[in-house]
């Protein structure tokens, strides 16, 4: 809700950032970069969640939505992160 955003791929900036989206050449979830642009890099959806079936390579988008589209939907419905109905929801969305 208070986030500033900054759009930048100057890598003194982004190694600021708590989150970095698109940019920086690197995809580490557990340090919130997700960029997809990498040789390397070939995830899906069910790659990284296994329970789920889609197996199209994600963009910068799918892959904040792989991590945090639960815990929006979650927030906006005003149910529990692991409820069916959010299930129901986050897999809704992306068929």
């Amino acid at each position: 809700q208070d986030a500033e955003v900054l759009r930048s791929r100057a890598p003194e900036l982004l190694a600021q950032c708590d989150l970095v989206v698109d940019v920086g050449g690197e995809f580490d979830p557990q340090r919130h970069r997700y960029d997809h642009h990498q040789r390397s890099f070939s995830h899906s959806m069910h790659s990284l969640r296994p329970h789920k079936p889609w197996l199209t390579k994600l963009s910068s988008a799918g892959l904040v939505y792989c991590y945090f589209g639960s815990e929006i939907l979650a927030q906006l419905l005003g149910q529990p992160q692991d409820s069916p109905e959010v299930e129901l929801l986050y897999d809704q969305v992306l068929e």
